[in-house]
Order: C-alpha cells, then sequence, then structure tokens
C-alpha cells in the first residue's frame, strides 16, 4: 500500500507535471525550482512516488540495488560525488584524493571498482568522496545521475555535493585554462535542458549552486602556472557539427560561419563547449542537490577543431581541476576535522540471492 510520505510525493508531482513541462516562459521555470524535494535534515526525497512501492529498486547501470546491498552502510558518509568522463580518469582522481585527504587503506588492499559489474560506469569510494566515470554526451551522465540521486536517497546522505571534472573546448582560452561553469546554456543560448517525456517536451533550467561556485573560484592559487575563470558553458548532443567542427564526416558551413557563430557565443559570455552541462546542472538542480562543474580547456575552438598539444601536457592539464575540487574538499574536510580517515569502499551484500539477481538484471541491460 502507498505510505502517506508516498502519497504526498504523488500529489506534489502530479501538480508539477500540470503545470511545469513543455512552457517557454519563467513563471513556469520558477514554480519548477520552488518544488524540489528535500526533507529537513537535508537528506534527499526522491521525486517519484512509484519508487515506494517497489520491493527493491535495481540501480541497472551501477548493479547494486536497495534489497541486495546495505547502501547505507556503504555509502551513507558520502558528501562528495565527483564524477568525469572515462574510467581512467576518475581511478586516478580516487587515487589523488585519497592522498589529498590522508585517507587509508587496509594492509594489502587496493582500491575496488565498485560498479565493475554493471560494464557500463567505474565507481570508486574513498572515504567520504565517490569518484564515478559518466560516459560521453547527456544521455550517459543523465542515465548515471537517475541512478545516483535514487542511491543518495537509499543511503540516507545528507547534503550532498556533486562536481563534474572535465574537458572541454575554450572559447577564447587556450588550453589549460580552467572553467568553473557559472550557468549552462544548449545550442541556441537558452539556459535549459530540454527532453521529450511522454510526447511533450519538459524544460528544466539549468542552474549551478552559485555558493558552490563561490567557495571553487576562492581556491584558484595566484601562483598557480595557468589561469582559472567563471563563465557560461555551452552544451551540445554532438562532438562535431553541433560544435561547429570543420572535421567530421559531414559539413554544410564554411569556416567563416563556424568562426561568426563561435564569436557569437563569445559576446554572449560562453567560455567553453562540453556535451554533458545541461543535463548535470538541471537534473541536480531539480533534485535539489548543490552542484559545480570543473573543466579545462584542451584548446581554443577560434584557433583550430583538433587538439594537438602532446599526451604528457594533455596529462598535466587534465590534473588542473582534479587540484581544484580537491582543494575545496580538503579545505571541508579540515574545517569538519574529517582528514586521515581509514578504511574504502567495500561491498556490503545482505541478500546473496537478491545480489545475483542485480548482477543478472545489470548484465541484461547491455
Amino acid at each position: 500500500m502507498p505510505t502517506d510520505e508516498s502519497k504526498n510525493i504523488s500529489r506534489s508531482v502530479e501538480k508539477c507535471n500540470g503545470n511545469c513541462g513543455g512552457g517557454g516562459d519563467d513563471d513556469v521555470d520558477k514554480r519548477e525550482y520552488d518544488n524540489a524535494v528535500r526533507y529537513r535534515d537535508g537528506a534527499v526525497k526522491l521525486r517519484n512516488p512509484n519508487l515506494y512501492l517497489l520491493d527493491q529498486d535495481i540501480l541497472y547501470h551501477l548493479a547494486l540495488g536497495s534489497g541486495s546491498h546495505d547502501l547505507v552502510e556503504m555509502f551513507g558518509d558520502v558528501k562528495f560525488v565527483c564524477m568525469g568522463g572515462t574510467p581512467k580518469r576518475m581511478e586516478q582522481f580516487a587515487y589523488y584524493i585519497m592522498q589529498e585527504i590522508g585517507h587509508k587503506l587496509p594492509c594489502g588492499t587496493t582500491l575496488l571498482d565498485i560498479s565493475q559489474y554493471s560494464y557500463r560506469y567505474s565507481m570508486f569510494k574513498v572515504g567520504p568522496v565517490l569518484s564515478i566515470s559518466h560516459g560521453m554526451g547527456i544521455p550517459s551522465v543523465g542515465i548515471l545521475l537517475h541512478e545516483v540521486i535514487k542511491l543518495m536517497y537509499h543511503a540516507k546522505v545528507r547534503d550532498p555535493m556533486f562536481i563534474r571534472i572535465g574537458t572541454c573546448g575554450g572559447v577564447g582560452y587556450e588550453g589549460g585554462t580552467v572553467v568553473i561553469t557559472e550557468e549552462a546554456v544548449d545550442g541556441m543560448l537558452k539556459p535549459y535542458h530540454e527532453t521529450p517525456i511522454l510526447g511533450k517536451i519538459v524544460r528544466r533550467p539549468a542552474k549551478m549552486d552559485k555558493q558552490l561556485t563561490k567557495d571553487l573560484i576562492a581556491l584558484a592559487h595566484p601562483e598557480d602556472p595557468y589561469d582559472t575563470i567563471v563563465g557560461k558553458t555551452m552544451c551540445t548532443s554532438d562532438f562535431y557539427e553541433g560544435q561547429g567542427r570543420l572535421d567530421g564526416a559531414f559539413c554544410d558551413f564554411s569556416e567563416q560561419d563556424k568562426l561568426d557563430y563561435l564569436t557569437k557565443l563569445q559576446k554572449a559570455g560562453v567560455v567553453n563547449i562540453e556535451m554533458e552541462s545541461t543535463a548535470f546542472a538541471a537534473l541536480t538542480h531539480h533534485a535539489g542537490i548543490s552542484a559545480a562543474i570543473v573543466c579545462v580547456t584542451l584548446l581554443d575552438r577560434l584557433k583550430g577543431d583538433q587538439v594537438m598539444a602532446p599526451k604528457e601536457v594533455l596529462d598535466e592539464w587534465q590534473m588542473r581541476p582534479q587540484k581544484l575540487v580537491s582543494r575545496f574538499i580538503t579545505q571541508y574536510l579540515q574545517r569538519k576535522g574529517r582528514l586521515s580517515l581509514e578504511g574504502h569502499g567495500s561491498m556490503c551484500v545482505k541478500s546473496p540471492r537478491r545480489f545475483k539477481l542485480v548482477q543478472q538484471e545489470s548484465q541484461n541491460c547491455d
């Protein structure tokens, strides 16, 4: 039977479905934002009454389940959820943040890829930090966010912070520049994430947490041998034509058309281009979760389309957002007196039968 809680959320969702989808005025978006659901203690509260009726909520693409795993035991102490495109980068970040916060692994152990049985995303836990790969593009990051937000709910995590660590193309900024996103816009320069749901376009504002953005930029060191800036990020659904590249399989515009468009973006305050920001900003904002995006530019798109920097230079550049995010996490934990943590992310299975079922269901989604 539905609980009183699920009935209340159902009414909230029905109200939002009637007023919050597809419109183009700012009043619609304001109502959407005001309806963000959170518990008073800061815990994530899901905006889907159907989930309260499930015997077990299977997080297919993470190979985890609310009935098979003790998610509170595994993830209840999480404070920071850091995401990046590739498994290798996020494993690297996990080891880097482990060193920075003085996290200790038990003797003879290594970090565990908690989602190894999903064969899609990789997830590493270092004390209060989750380091997760989100793949490439809006669909991939969107799937992951749905399941990680549910994971935060099942684990009873309070006031989590989500930070995307990535790479991008600069618009008027040289390779190696660190960019903190103040607002995400789509290819039409609209600050929304639009997605068709049941035949209707649902528009959600792509807003970042302003205070988190300020806290991050405040940690940019004057002695850093590179610039750290704040600006608008344009998100596209394509790496080639959507970003005005001349080197795709198709190109129906001239180089001058490309330069005119990029100049238009620059005048509108866009400083970089990537492929996940609107979905990342909109879904975290819709869930009432504080979020930020920190990327490094790999080239200035006004000067070319192909990344020409050597691998060792690219590797150093990609460490720059990690360093900034780690400064923030370290400072936060020092303030809370939570450095020098021990232990590491490990499996805590409470139902072997359901654990096997979750593995099979995850593999069936291939």
